[in-house]
């Protein structure tokens, strides 16, 4: 996959960070000497990390040299290190390991939690928030204009069900905390639906298309969500956004 553009994820900046803020307050931690911010992007949340434990050794992991870069920049007394989640492996254990929404990316979560809640600390917490929009017009849409132009299935795979994840995190060894959130997002146009998914979920299926094939996608997908997404009296668009949040404290 292409390399994130940070300033197209940080368009719409105040509405990522808004989740990883409540997913943050639910970590009942206060002495906290190590957090690890699993993709942290261009390091917004790791920003609430270190705002929230300012003496504690902050590292944020991704895999995108551009957004580390951007990171850095932004938060220059935290560390930053290029690496793969699924590879990652901290010196020490850590107090919290955080991941606002980067585990979407990556399959196996039945052996992915319960590998990074091994590399906790006892009572240590693991604080998870994903994109639950699988079943989104805004996805949908994503899925259906590729088949209907013959492209290949590009898509990051559907998420296991809540239930599931309680019982991976509870056969771990974890208290686990899990509920949902949907946030209606107001969008100024058809459009900005486009600019916003453009960031993260509308990459894989655009990215290897040719000029020509993108634009006709493009144009597909934006007459299919004028189709789905009616406007408001006052002329915006309610973006409904399912997340999941997941808080689980290690207790063996």
């Amino acid at each position: 996959m292409s390399d994130w553009n940070p300033t197209l994820y940080l368009q719409f900046g105040a509405e990522r960070s808004r989740p990883a803020a409540e997913l943050l307050a639910r970590v009942q931690l206060n002495d906290v000497v190590s957090a690890i911010d699993l993709g942290c992007g261009p390091g917004n949340s790791t920003e609430l990390l270190h705002f929230r434990w300012p003496n504690a050794n902050i590292t944020g992991i991704d895999s995108s040299p551009s957004m580390l870069e951007e990171a850095r920049k932004r938060l220059p007394t935290c560390h930053f290190i290029e690496e793969d989640i699924r590879h990652f492996q901290p010196e020490t254990p850590p107090d919290v390991i955080y991941a606002n929404a980067s585990l979407q990316w990556i399959s196996g979560h039945d052996t992915l939690l319960p590998y990074l809640i091994s590399l906790l600390k006892n009572k240590g917490f693991l604080a998870v928030q994903m994109p639950y929009n699988w079943d989104e017009p805004s996805h949908v849409l994503m899925r259906e204009v590729a088949q209907e132009q013959g492209h290949p299935n590009r898509g990051r795979d559907p998420l296991p069900s809540v239930h599931a994840y309680y019982d991976i995190l509870s056969h771990a060894g974890c208290e686990a905390d899990i509920w949902r959130t949907t946030y209606y997002h107001k969008m100024d146009s058809h459009q900005a639906i486009i600019d916003w998914v453009s960031a993260t979920g509308l990459r894989p299926w655009i990215q290897d298309l040719n000029e020509q094939e993108k634009q006709l996608y493009l144009a597909r997908y934006h007459q299919r969500l004028q189709e789905c997404y009616s406007k408001q009296a006052d002329g915006k668009i309610l973006l409904a956004f399912p997340r999941l949040f997941m808080v689980a404290q290690r207790t063996r």
